[in-house]
């Protein structure tokens, strides 16, 4: 099957690489460098697993030269990428907009009305994460019955292996629609197909519930990691061992071990905006948790700061500015990687940042350790250092939200919660 994916991010590119062992795919993206890396057998995200697939068993060349046979090319021609599609991925970014409380689906919307233009024929799944009830709108609104949503439940930095051994596939159609339901089933069969691990489960729903599971299940993770925060925050405070309480917890069976090593927060590219999304949706609808979730995090984010500053010797009663601004190297507070998870390249809505944000409200000094930054460059102002040895020594206190071994002769000078060392 000749099939499109459009956006080259983790959802995107991870599906891309997997359908195209069995399928001739096209990859099209807006950024030019995205397109060369990936032409090149090179992932423009870091991912083992997709890494390993794009060097080995990807056949990576143009598909004229291949006459339609399994493999990947990166283009940004529009034109070139949807005017033979059967099927059309959309992994457009849906960031949310704080302005409007709301997530914003531009993106998705300029990739549908490109494919309206060029190939109206082509079945559209979308995969961005949107609100409840957009999938029905922009049906509406580009007068197309041929799109339906299939959410996507992929782990940062473990997106392909997501998609090779999945926890389940769901796909949202409209279930009058017949044809379009066969092409729900359509779908799941190409992602089983391509999966190694058999027997996935499925579903095949409505639109609206296909949109709420993805909000509903990023939104109890975030609630998850929210209660351990909370714990540990609790813990902390009242000079208890959180580990053994954690441990102790989470030998019920009905709670599990997983999901449970706290942190300075939930971050990265689904939670903060699914959460919020969802809380968006809930208007006009009675709700406490929700909203508590979202706040939780924020607190959590404060209290860390707090911590840190006292670790940095700062106790509150004297004056933040004066404390600060003196060139006391003790005044110094490093941070120890900006990245969400180990094995990870992305930093964006990361807990630390807002931790970051509130230390320096008070003035404080802060130098970065960030390998995927180059060095003796800007992170909004601070200085990045990434000579690990220059890092350790100018820093009076390192902060870390998970630690690395790198910091073991440093321990002392370390603050952190991680407890487990995993993400």
């Amino acid at each position: 099957m000749r099939i499109t994916v459009a956006g080259i991010g983790y959802v995107g590119l991870s599906m891309a690489v997997l359908l195209a062992q069995k399928n001739d795919v096209i990859a099209v993206d807006i950024i030019k460098e995205k397109v060369d890396l990936l032409n090149s057998r090179k992932s423009p995200i870091q991912d083992k697993e997709l890494e390993e697939y794009l060097a080995e068993q990807i056949d990576v060349s143009m598909p004229t030269l291949r006459d339609q046979r399994p493999g990947l090319w990166a283009t940004t021609d529009e034109q070139e990428a949807y005017k033979d599609a059967e099927l059309v991925v959309v992994a457009a970014p849906t960031n949310y907009d704080i302005v409007r409380s709301y997530f914003d689906t531009s993106a998705v919307e300029a990739v549908l009305s490109s494919i309206m233009q060029i190939n109206p024929e082509a079945i559209i799944v979308i995969k961005s994460t949107i609100p409840v009830g957009y999938t029905k709108s922009v049906r509406e609104k580009m007068k197309s019955r041929n799109i339906l949503f299939s959410p996507e439940f992929l782990r940062e930095s473990r997106a392909l292996y997501d998609n090779l051994y999945p926890s389940r596939i769901i796909v949202g159609v409209d279930e009058k629609d017949e044809r379009l339901v066969g092409w729900g089933y359509r779908f799941a069969e190409l992602l089983q197909e391509a999966a190694i691990k058999k027997d996935i489960p499925k579903l095949f729903i409505g639109f609206h519930e296909a949109e709420a599971i993805k909000l509903f299940a990023n939104t109890y993770l975030a609630m998850r990691v929210g209660f351990f925060n909370e714990l540990d925050t609790y813990a902390e405070l009242k000079g208890f061992n959180t580990q053994q309480i954690i441990d102790g917890m989470c030998l019920d069976p009905r709670i599990g071990a997983h999901y449970n090593n706290p942190s300075f927060g939930y971050g990265g590219y689904c939670l903060p905006k699914d959460s919020k999304q969802l809380l968006a949706n809930f208007e006009g609808v009675p709700e406490s948790i929700i909203k508590a979730i979202i706040d939780s995090n924020r607190v959590r984010k404060d209290h860390i700061a707090e911590q840190i500053l006292e670790k940095a010797g700062f106790d509150g009663k004297q004056d933040a500015e004066d404390y600060f601004k003196s060139d006391n190297p003790a005044c110094v507070i490093g941070i120890y990687r900006l990245t969400m998870k180990s094995d990870s390249d992305n930093f964006r809505h990361s807990a630390i940042q807002g931790v970051i944000k509130r230390l320096k409200s008070y003035g404080a000094k802060i130098i970065i350790y960030e390998p995927t930054l180059k060095n003796g460059e800007e992170f909004y102002g601070d200085r990045v250092v990434n000579d690990l040895n220059t890092f350790k020594t100018d820093s009076n206190v390192i902060v870390a939200n998970r630690f690395h071994s790198c910091l073991e002769d440093v321990r002392k000078k370390v603050y952190t919660r991680d407890i487990y060392q995993k993400d």
